[in-house]
């Protein structure tokens, strides 16, 4: 794998650690900026709503420059939302500063990811956008609890004056490794590339990103308190698992890049089904914490083992305008992480109960199931037709 690649992988790691950290930093901060816990909250709904909405235009924007140009432009903007943060003075400012930083997210994993598959052969771009996203990955595992202890013994500030000092070295690495002359493919037309909105199978391969891997959130959002309560985990025990968990999504990041290189329709297949299966065992196994544990970790895996898969299917769908399609489907994973939440939400004031969560995120990995087994077969009728074969 080539150098810059790496420079990726840091630059997803610092990204990765500013979006996730803030969650436990929230009793500090609504302490601090003399608002409730709900309102501070509403920091990771802003970050993930400036993802979602922010993160396509940026990427038009951006779509003129060099990568080399281009990448060190979001990665500058990224320093400049967490000093934001880091300085705020009130709670506005900190919430201006997370949506700053925010839409360095969408645009640079989208370009990053086209950047990483043209760096190496075709048959190995999944494995190469699997490595840029082992950065985003490790952030959960390693990123994240430091940065929430720094937090706790020096104050939310010092986090994110840690996380630019992050963003400074990945800049670096950027400007140092990034190929100067690199170029990719300008879409074609005078739309910047939108036009390829209009073809279905795009469409269905970010619903896809949508259900697969967002429908894991209806239980990951509320994963502390279902361990807590159903199955009677202390919080010390709690937060070890969360990075059991974290260590699968690393895992299946890696595997799930290199399958999706060889069997890049089979092994979705097999990823949505397996990710079903342990959604249902994990709530079958919740009063039992050898099952529970054995659970998290394989969830984790499967978890992520659709990211590589599902980045690389909306770029080919879209290969004329990789940048743009690349980052549609990073604003279609976040816009999938808020609908499952807010899902979860809604289950939870219907009376559902907490211990029902896995069975709902197993239904929409089975609705990804379902919409990949029609896109195949949407594929395959014109070739089918085309070899004088009728299907029913």
């Amino acid at each position: 794998m080539p150098l810059p690649l790496l420079a990726l992988a840091l630059a997803a790691f610092a990204i990765g650690t500013s979006e996730f950290v803030i969650v436990g930093l929230l009793p500090s901060v609504a302490a601090d900026t003399d608002t409730s816990l709900a309102q501070a909250g509403l920091l990771v709904t802003g970050y993930a709503l400036g993802v979602a909405i922010g993160a396509p235009p940026l990427a038009v924007l951006t779509s003129k420059a060099s990568p080399y140009k281009a990448l060190s432009g979001l990665m500058l903007l990224f320093i400049i939302g967490n000093v934001m943060c880091a300085v705020a003075p009130d709670y506005g400012w900190l919430m201006a500063g997370r949506i700053v930083a925010s839409l360095t997210h969408g645009a640079f994993f989208g370009l990053g990811a086209t950047v990483a598959s043209e760096l190496v052969a075709a048959h190995r771009r999944s494995a190469a956008i699997a490595l840029m996203f082992s950065g985003l990955t490790l952030a959960t595992v390693l990123g994240v609890p430091i940065g929430a202890w720094i937090g706790q013994h020096s104050g939310w500030r010092a986090t994110f004056w840690a996380v630019s000092g992050l963003g400074v070295i990945a800049l670096g690495a950027l400007l140092s490794l990034i190929p100067r002359r690199l170029r990719l493919q300008t879409p074609s037309g005078g739309d910047g590339g939108w036009n390829i909105l209009r073809r279905p199978r795009l469409l269905g391969a970010l619903g896809l990103t949508a259900l697969g891997f967002g429908g894991i959130f209806t239980t990951l959002t509320f994963l502390s308190p279902l361990l807590q309560e159903a199955s009677g985990f202390t919080t010390p025990q709690v937060n070890g698992l969360l990075l059991l968990f974290g260590l699968g999504l690393t895992l299946g990041n890696v595997l799930g890049g290199w399958a999706a290189d060889r069997w890049p329709v089979r092994s979705m297949f097999a990823i949505l089904s397996t990710l079903a299966m342990v959604e249902v065992a994990l709530y079958a196994g919740l009063r039992t914490p050898a099952a529970v544990i054995g659970c998290l970790l394989l969830w984790g895996m499967a978890a992520f083992a659709t990211a590589p898969g599902l980045q690389s299917r909306v770029m080919v769908e879209a290969s004329d305008a990789p940048a743009l399609a690349s980052t549609l489907n990073i604003a279609a994973f976040n816009l999938g992480n808020a609908g499952a939440a807010w899902l979860g939400t809604e289950a939870l004031r219907a009376g559902l109960g907490l211990a029902k969560l896995p069975l709902i995120s197993a239904a929409l990995a089975l609705a990804a199931l379902g919409l990949l087994l029609w896109m195949e077969g949407h594929a395959s009728k014109p070739r089918a037709e085309a070899c004088g074969h009728k299907l029913d």
